[in-house]
């Protein structure tokens, strides 16, 4: 019949072809496409590729989201790992992030981390609640959820983080300039390798909600973030300090922390900016800033000592002691030298 009807379209004009034989027609079409869809559905078990057996990404995980549903730990062995990395890496698996804030407030310790930081946010400021202001532009807002970890591989926190959505900011309106505190790694190489030589002390800071000490020139509005109690409809944010997110947030926290350290007789080297450093007869205390990570190292533990009682009158840091973990390395010192190691960072990223 699709034969009969190409021949009749050569040489006769499509209006004068019989109605019941473009029915009849169209009828094969989809008969023929009903059963081609039928032909394209395999049935057969689907399993993963062989070059994904020494991948997963989740110990409790399905793979509900794609075509292929297995579980990911089913082609994965722990039994040819040692007796001590063992537990580090079930530790790892073993524990889910949420996505999103619906998912969170299923669970009593993201419940009490979201409260934890809300309240932060509140006592330090961060904003106040308006009417959003005609002409004026609003930004949006996440929550952002992550498990730390103790250097034993135990759960130390689960950290909530409330982000403004930064990307939707406007040059020139939102915010004028930006940029990120990251020292060279050549820089902390050779501050490691030092303190390795001339035996330094090597401690390591946090600072306590670190961009929340910046303060903002612009007028930014920001949606309410979920679970933020006692706000009216149609009400916003108006940030007063900077929050994670915002495209001016790390250029505002460096420049407080940097007058700070200028202040108490710290130099701001020209090879690294993000490098600081103090000088005497016999004395040398240097300071590298990571974004909101901090090394202090050198030979006066008075000095160190006193750099770190100034930060906290400031900042409020957390004195986290000898460095141990460090942009996702594992350091290790003993009298023969500092060793690094990167297999929790590779383990948390693959």
């Amino acid at each position: 019949m699709n034969q009969t009807f190409r021949s009749l379209k050569k040489f006769v004009p499509i209006e004068t072809i019989p109605e019941e034989v473009c029915s009849q027609r169209d009828q094969n079409l989809n008969e023929n496409h009903e059963t081609t869809q039928s032909i394209r559905m395999s049935t057969r078990p689907k399993r993963p590729s062989e070059y994904l057996k020494d991948y997963h990404c989740n110990l409790n995980v399905s793979n509900t989201s794609s075509r292929f549903k297995y579980p990911l730990n089913s082609v994965l062995s722990y039994d040819k790992l040692s007796p001590s990395y063992k537990p580090f890496v079930m530790s790892i698996s073993s524990h889910v992030e949420p996505n999103n804030y619906f998912e969170a407030v299923k669970y009593d310790c993201w419940r009490k981390a979201i409260q934890c930081e809300i309240s932060a946010l509140e006592s330090n400021q961060t904003w106040e609640t308006v009417l959003l202001p005609k002409n004026k532009t609003v930004i949006g807002c996440k929550w952002v959820f992550k498990i730390k970890y103790n250097a034993d591989e135990t759960v130390e926190r689960y950290k909530a983080r409330s982000v403004a959505k930064g990307y939707t900011q406007t040059e020139g309106i939102d915010y004028l300039e930006t940029f990120s505190p990251v020292a060279k790694m050549t820089t902390i190489r050779l501050l490691l390798s030092l303190a390795s030589i001339y035996n330094w002390e090597l401690k390591q800071l946090d600072i306590n909600n670190v961009f929340l000490h910046g303060e903002l020139k612009e007028d930014v509005y920001m949606v309410a973030p979920p679970g933020l109690a006692f706000i009216q409809p149609g009400q916003v944010c108006k940030l007063k300090k900077a929050l994670y997110g915002l495209k001016q947030a790390v250029r505002e926290w460096f420049a407080k922390l940097s007058s700070l350290l200028i202040s108490v007789g710290y130099i701001q080297s020209m090879n690294d900016c993000f490098l600081f450093i103090n000088s005497s007869e016999g004395s040398f205390t240097t300071l590298l800033v990571y974004v909101d990570d901090i090394i202090l190292a050198g030979n006066d533990k008075e000095e160190i000592d006193r750099v770190k009682e100034a930060l906290n009158k400031t900042f409020k840091i957390k004195d986290l002691g000898d460095l141990r973990y460090f942009l996702g390395f594992e350091v290790a010192r003993s009298k023969k030298g500092i060793m690094m190691n990167k297999r929790k960072y590779m383990h948390c990223n693959c």
